[in-house]
């Protein structure tokens, strides 16, 4: 796989304006250290898609969820509660215990976490997923590049929670199991500020990227009378 050849595929199938995909990866060294942000950890995305590289930390994360999503610590006592209680995403704790009890939060291998617009990195080595912040009709054309090849009813799925848990934990976990899996996200109200109104988050685990990087120009997103006309309407 190439970064190049893959971001000018992007180019030619969602046009100009779209926003480059971003990438994250664990490592064992700072890449870009940021301080402290204070609640969600996407307030981070501004200097991302601007082009700069961000490196969080257990002690730059400030949100207690966003650290235990990433994986860097175990669930905070208070999480079950807040969820339900505060922000009432969940009718009781007790439903919030088993949501996490099925999901399994892996614990993060490596000591920081980074995120980086495609183009700011040199190849697909030690990635864990590609994010796309999408619009409804660059979505449309993500969901069928990813039904293209992949019968299965979960090819493109939308669970509960957070935007980092969307984003971060279910690609971590889909790589760990070599899945297949796509996942629509930022639908949980904390996230949505820090994007526009009509953003939508589709993360691609590496472990499913890696087989779509050979679909792209088979599907509809090339040569296709339907998908020129959205295209259009996009550019």
């Amino acid at each position: 796989m190439d970064i190049k050849v893959f971001l000018n595929n992007f180019r030619e199938a969602f046009g100009e304006k779209v926003d480059f995909p971003i990438v994250f990866w664990f490592s064992d060294h700072s890449v870009n250290p940021v301080d402290k942000i204070g609640g969600c950890l996407f307030k981070c995305m501004k200097d991302v898609r601007e082009g700069k590289t961000v490196t969080l930390s257990v002690d730059t994360i400030g949100c207690g969820g966003g650290k235990f999503y990433a994986g860097f610590t175990e669930m905070p006592e208070r999480i079950p509660g807040f969820v339900s209680l505060k922000e009432k995403y969940k009718q009781t704790p007790e439903k919030v215990s088993e949501f996490l009890d099925e999901l399994k939060v892996p614990r993060a291998k490596s000591a920081y976490l980074n995120f980086a617009r495609m183009d700011q990195v040199e190849s697909f080595d030690n990635l864990e997923g590609v994010l796309f912040l999408a619009t409804p009709d660059m979505l449309s054309g993500l969901a069928t590049w990813a039904f293209f090849d992949n019968n299965a009813p979960d090819a493109v799925t939308s669970l509960f929670g957070s935007g980092c848990c969307s984003v971060v934990t279910q690609a971590v976990i889909e790589n760990s199991r070599g899945g297949k899996r796509t996942f629509i996200g930022f639908f949980d109200p904390s996230v949505r500020p820090y994007f526009e109104p009509d953003i939508l988050s589709f993360m691609i685990p590496l472990s499913r990227f890696r087989e779509m990087y050979d679909t792209m120009r088979s599907c509809c997103l090339f040569d296709t009378h339907a998908w020129g006309k959205v295209k259009a309407r996009m550019e």
